[in-house]
C-alpha cells in the first residue's frame, strides 16, 4: 500500500475531500467524504470503491488491518492540514473519499419472493442526525429501502453518515420526486401510509406485513397535507404520556419495529398472555 505525502492545502485530492464534506453527494458519480477508521472499515466491508484515503502524519498505524487494496491512493497529511479539511469539531486522524452505491428501484423493492417491500419515504427531513438514526434503524429492522423526497438532507451529510454507523453504505436510498415516488410505489403494489400524531389507526392494528411504504414527515411540520391526502391510509403511535408528538427518528424506529414484529410473527407480551385490549 503506497503512501504519498501531501504538504499543500491546494492538493487536488484534499480539495476534493473538503468539497465532498461541505457539499454532500447528491448526483450520480459524485464522491462522498467519510471520517474515521471505523467508518472506513465499514465502507471496505460493504464493498464500496475507495477513491482515496487520508491519514494524519504519525497515525499511519490506524490503517493496519483495514485490508485496503494496493491500488488505493493513500495520502499522508500533516494533522493541522487534515483537520482544516474535515467537518467535525474534533476531527479524526483518518478520512476517505468513497463512491456511493448506485441504488435503483429494484434494490429498494428487494426480492418479492423473499419478503414484501418495507420502505420509508422521508418528506423534507432536515436534521442529519435524525436521518442517520433512521438509516441505522431501517437496516436493523429489515427495511428494504428509503426514498428521499426533495427537501430532505443528503444521506451523505457527514453527521448523517456518522449517526448511521455504516448503515448508509448498505441500506438502499434513492432520491426521487413526489410524482416519481408515488408512481413507482403504485406500480409495485405498495400501500402508502402517512403518519400523524392522532386521529388515525394505531400502528399495531394496521397491516405492516405486506408491501408498505411509510411517510415520515419534516421535524416541525410533519407530512405535507397534500402528500398525506394522496396516501392510502394513515397510522399513528398511541402515546399515553403528555407529549404532542415523537421525534422523527424515534417515530420511524418504533414503526419499523412494529413492521418487523408483524413480519416475524412475534407476539407482544399482551398477546402472549391471552389478554385482550
Amino acid at each position: 500500500m503506497p503512501f504519498r505525502i501531501v504538504q499543500s492545502k491546494q492538493n487536488a485530492r484534499l480539495k476534493q475531500l473538503r468539497r465532498a464534506l461541505a457539499q454532500p453527494a447528491r448526483e450520480a458519480g459524485a464522491l462522498a467524504g467519510i471520517e474515521g477508521p471505523n467508518l472506513l472499515a465499514e465502507a471496505v466491508r460493504a464493498g464500496l470503491r475507495i477513491a482515496a484515503v487520508f491519514v494524519a502524519q504519525g497515525s499511519e498505524r490506524l490503517l493496519e488491518g483495514l485490508r485496503l487494496a494496493d491500488e488505493i491512493e493513500v495520502l499522508v497529511v500533516p494533522r493541522a492540514l487534515l483537520d482544516s479539511a474535515l467537518a467535525t469539531e474534533t476531527p479524526q486522524a483518518v478520512a476517505a473519499l468513497v463512491e456511493p452505491p448506485d441504488w435503483t428501484w429494484a434494490h429498494l423493492f428487494g426480492d418479492p419472493k423473499k419478503t414484501a417491500p418495507l420502505l420509508l419515504v422521508l418528506c423534507g427531513l432536515q436534521d442529519p442526525g435524525n436521518l442517520g438514526t433512521i438509516l441505522r434503524s431501517a437496516e436493523a429492522f429489515g427495511a428494504t429501502g428509503i426514498v428521499s423526497l426533495p427537501g430532505t438532507v443528503s444521506e451523505w451529510n457527514p453527521k448523517a453518515v456518522r449517526a448511521s454507523a455504516g448503515s448508509v453504505f448498505r441500506i438502499p436510498v434513492l432520491n426521487a420526486s413526489v410524482e416519481e415516488c408515488l408512481l413507482r410505489l403504485g406500480e409495485a403494489g405498495v400501500v402508502v401510509l402517512s403518519t400523524t400524531a392522532s386521529n388515525a389507526a394505531p400502528a399495531d392494528l394496521a397491516n405492516l406485513a405486506g408491501p408498505v411504504a411509510i411517510l415520515i414527515g419534516n421535524e416541525g411540520n410533519g407530512v405535507p397535507a397534500e402528500l398525506a391526502a394522496r396516501a392510502d391510509g394513515a397510522i399513528t403511535i398511541p402515546c399515553p404520556g403528555p407529549v404532542e408528538s415523537l421525534n422523527a427518528a424515534v417515530a420511524a424506529s418504533v414503526l419499523l419495529y412494529e413492521a418487523s414484529r408483524q413480519r416475524s410473527g412475534w407476539n407482544s407480551p399482551v398477546e402472549q398472555s391471552g389478554a385482550r385490549r
